[in-house]
């Protein structure tokens, strides 16, 4: 197999690349660059590490699969979804091997794209992705509760059940102006504008109290709440713990590179986290991409570049200290709807942070971790499609348990047994599902002369359906002498189908009874001609017609 060819949609998007573009997406990119720096501290914090990190794993992060990735307009960075991933393997394995786990699943990222594996996302079922999707923001909000409620824990323990006795046995370090300023960011998130950008009014001039709208539509919520919570702690000396008290602050400027310490030994107890960032990782891009490619007017994204895309990033940010990063839909979104129309806009977006950085970096010293625990609250409250819960009892049995099951298992154990038990369950059920459409059915009206018994098959003749044709032996009538099976409607067929055959075969010749096949589709004939079938058969007792096949056993 040829590896994909590696070429950044970037390319492409500067051919004709016009000043009119370069305005839409250099306003687009400081936008979201502005909208992207609470999340990024947020996420960090939330993730067991420091607020800096998850900035310097957006600007890294953002640059490079911007420039590099398969997408005109998807932006990259920390993620919700690697919250729990993240906090749960720097719990267990301390931070440096979090570096090292994430090095490696960017390195087998850039295997994923380069054989072409991108579209294979796309086979990974919709209940398990709901399920896991949900799960996370459960323990999202849950890991909020903490700074939400002020609570005075050193360090929340990944387990479930552990962190709920945890924060149960804490409540009586409950801070009232945590949650007060926690629970004013999120109500200030939730009523301030979605879209950013001005929303469409009548013609004729704007009255100040419209000017005014379309300002504050171009100013994310996000920022809105954290200036005021922030302002709202240092004017009024609110007892609240904030960034500089925990973290010490954020520095100016990023780090030095500098090479994780690396051992084979510590690497070979990281394959599960580095198997699941890459999963995750893969999932949640192509996923954010595939979003981007229905709210935008351009060429659909190229999964296997994105997927190589990512790869550089996750090999790049631990060098920077950085956290897993892949594509975000929050933001992407806001990209979009804030006019970007290439990868540009990522640059931009990247550059705009690290401006941040270099200027304001001491401001966010103030910031109170309630208001970002607001934020995020928000943030999974979004990720979550909660609707489908409500919506269960119009599906099947079986969307049911493994939507049900996934989420259960995500809140529970891990996104990692959840995904593997999701996968299995939903192989159960549809082999099951495969098997029941499989039937064998008599056709009546044939012509068929006595003792001529012709059988119709419909469906695929596979392992799990395998049973009701090593039964049609024992079920024939009384003086048949031929079997004819009709296999139009047969669309499929595998080894074990024809062993079913052969045993069939074999049970008929016991019985003096002639087996023909006839209107055989293109696989199943196939098979029976390279499994050696059809001459144990005879070519003489394979027709292409039922009339054929019923002039033949006439004879």
């Amino acid at each position: 197999m040829t590896p994909h060819r590696f070429r950044p949609r970037l390319l492409d998007s500067l051919k004709d690349y016009r000043r009119e573009t370069f305005v839409a997406d250099l306003s687009a990119g400081i936008t979201v660059g502005i909208v992207a720096l609470p999340l990024a501290m947020a996420f960090a914090i939330a993730s067991g590490v420091k607020p800096e990190q998850g900035i310097f794993t957006a600007i890294v992060a953002g640059l490079l699969i911007s420039a590099l990735g398969g997408s005109n307009v998807q932006i990259g960075g920390p993620a919700g979804a690697f919250i729990v991933i993240v906090y749960g393997i720097v719990e267990r394995y301390g931070l440096t091997n979090l570096l090292i786990s994430t090095a490696l699943a960017g390195g087998l990222l850039f295997v994923f794209g380069a054989l072409k594996l991108g579209a294979l996302v796309r086979y990974i079922p919709v209940t398990i992705i709901i399920g896991f999707t949900n799960g996370i923001a459960v323990l999202i909000a849950l890991s909020q509760v903490k700074d939400l409620l002020g609570l005075q824990i050193d360090k929340l323990p990944a387990d479930f059940f552990t962190q709920i006795g945890t924060l149960a046995s804490h409540l009586g370090s409950f801070n009232p102006w945590a949650l007060l300023v926690g629970l004013a960011c999120l109500a200030l998130v939730v009523a301030w504008p979605k879209a950013y950008a001005a929303p469409q009014l009548a013609d004729g001039p704007l009255t100040p109290h419209q000017q005014a709208r379309r300002l504050a539509a171009k100013v994310p919520g996000t920022i809105v709440a954290l200036v005021l919570a922030t302002l709202a702690t240092v004017l009024l000396k609110l007892p609240l713990e904030t960034i500089g008290s925990r973290f010490g602050g954020i520095p100016q400027g990023l780090p030095e590179l500098a090479l994780p310490p690396f051992s084979w030994e510590s690497a070979k107890q990281l394959l599960i986290p580095t198997i699941t960032i890459a999963l995750l990782g893969a999932i949640e891009s192509l996923l954010c991409a595939r979003v981007a490619d229905n709210l935008v007017d351009a060429p659909r994204h190229d999964p296997n570049q994105e997927l190589m895309a990512q790869g550089v990033a996750n090999m790049v940010v631990p060098l920077f200290g950085g956290i897993p990063a892949t594509g975000t839909i929050a933001r992407t979104v806001t990209n979009v709807r804030s006019g970007a129309r290439t990868p540009v806009s990522g640059i931009v977006h990247a550059a705009t942070l690290l401006l941040i950085v270099l200027v304001a970096a001491p401001l966010a010293e103030h910031v109170p971790l309630a208001a970002l625990a607001g934020i995020l609250l928000f943030v999974a409250w979004n990720m979550g499609e909660w609707r489908e819960f409500v919506r269960l009892r119009k599906f099947s049995f079986a969307y049911r348990t493994v939507l049900v099951g996934t989420f259960l298992l995500t809140v529970i154990f891990d996104l990692t047994v959840a995904v593997q038990v999701g996968l299995i369950l939903a192989c159960v059920f549809f082999i099951y599902r495969m098997s029941t459409l499989f039937r064998i059915e008599p056709v009546v009206g044939s012509g068929a002369a006595t003792g001529i018994h012709v059988l119709r098959l419909y469906g695929a003749l596979f392992f799990g359906a395998v049973a009701k044709a090593e039964a049609v032996a024992e079920q024939l009538p009384a003086g048949c002498r031929v079997l004819i099976l009709e296999m139009h409607r047969l669309v499929l067929m595998d080894a074990s189908g024809i062993d079913a055959l052969e045993q069939l075969h074999r049970s008929l010749a016991r019985q003096d009874v002639r087996l023909l096949l006839c209107d055989l589709n293109e696989q199943p004939l196939g098979l029976v001609r390279r499994s050696g079938l059809a001459e144990q058969v005879g070519a003489d007792n394979l027709h292409p017609d039922l009339p054929a096949a019923l002039r033949a056993a006439g004879s």
